[in-house]
């Protein structure tokens, strides 16, 4: 069984505990099920692993950032780069495939 490790920030901002997962930017050209289908996959893995919190994936593509997070957190996430990601990982969680 092959496995995967995913670097992630696990912070707790505005009161709500997120799980930041960076993908590639592959995921740009996933349909919006599909990435649905990879977020509630990192969701199950990081409940089994412990982490509390929504998984939220952020990418980069064309020297954009995008991601996919609850509405609510927008704001909050159209302020974000990846070099606040990369400053805030503190976490690996590992999928098996």
């Amino acid at each position: 069984m092959a496995s995967q490790t995913y670097e992630v920030a696990h912070i707790r901002e505005q009161g709500q505990d997120m799980i930041i997962v960076p993908v590639s930017s592959q995921v740009q050209s996933m349909s919006s099920q599909q990435q649905n289908e990879l977020n509630q996959s990192l969701q199950y893995y990081a409940n089994d692993a412990g982490l509390s919190g929504e998984v939220c994936l952020v990418w980069e593509y064309g020297n954009r950032f995008y991601f996919l997070a609850p509405r609510p957190w927008h704001p909050f996430f159209k302020n974000m780069d990846m070099r606040f990601v990369a400053s805030n990982i503190n976490r690996k969680l590992t999928c098996m495939s």
